[in-house]
């Protein structure tokens, strides 16, 4: 499968930015999916992670209650909401796809990656 991150942008703290991952492929619905940023000079760390039935998400402490990962299935696409923006969440996002529809927050536990998209937000 392939992946495709969009959405990205200069946004000010406080502000909301909506990404977006476009999968190729038919099997997207069985993949569990997954989020992840890396700012400069630090490593890539875990955001967000949604099972394949939707019902099993997981958050790094750092979003929680601000971000939110959703899909939509017919579309081939995954979604990540994120509000209340501040510059710590200045990176860039990377989205991913397990074939193990299980939600995970282990980077390692992916087969699939996409580009990223670049998220900065000013103070």
């Amino acid at each position: 499968v392939q992946l495709q991150a969009s959405g990205g942008g200069l946004v000010q703290a406080g502000g909301s930015l909506r990404l977006s991952c476009a999968a190729s492929g038919r099997t997207f619905s069985s993949y569990a999916m997954g989020w992840f940023r890396q700012a400069p000079g630090k490593e890539r760390e875990f955001v967000a992670t949604m099972s394949v039935s939707d019902d099993i998400t997981y958050y790094a402490d750092s979003v929680k209650g601000r971000f939110t990962i959703s899909r939509d299935n017919a579309k081939n696409t995954m979604y990540l909401q994120m509000n209340g923006l501040k510059p710590e969440d200045t990176a860039v996002y990377s989205c991913a796809a397990r074939r193990l529809g299980v939600a995970s927050r282990l980077e390692s536990s992916y087969d699939y990656w996409g580009q990223g998209t670049q998220v900065t937000v000013s103070s």
